[in-house]
């Protein structure tokens, strides 16, 4: 699959329809999402299962408020609509390669069960 331009209006949809959705934070002035643009459009290609979703932040203020992007590009990896990693800075393709690898690796049964021990811990 190739990438696709995320809205607010279709977030919601995105990541509850889809297991693992890696999002790219980016603008049209910015030199180094321009760089990363074609890294991730690549690796896009190379997995079809995965939603490959860019979103401008320009366009997508709501959005980038909600995953408190700073800086950019910056990348967030999901999966069962839980953030398991976020990184901001240019990410070079074998890393972003590797980090997909790890995030199909997760043990997400033990992640939503740490999940849910830290909000109760929060809660008490």
């Amino acid at each position: 699959m190739a990438t696709i331009n995320l809205t607010a209006e279709e977030f919601e949809k995105t990541i509850t329809d889809n297991d693992i959705v890696i999002l790219d934070f980016w603008a049209e002035w910015c030199g180094p999402c321009k760089q990363f643009s074609p890294i991730f459009e690549s690796v896009s290609e190379k997995h079809p299962d995965i939603v490959f979703a860019k979103v401008n932040v320009e366009e997508q203020q709501e959005l980038a408020g909600l995953f408190q992007v700073r800086s950019i590009p910056t990348l967030v990896f999901m999966r069962e609509k839980i953030v398991v990693f976020s990184n901001p800075g240019l990410l070079p393709e074998a890393n972003l390669e590797e980090g997909i690898k790890g995030l199909r690796e997760l043990d997400m049964e033990q992640v939503h069960k740490d999940l849910a021990e830290a909000q109760n811990n929060d809660q008490a």
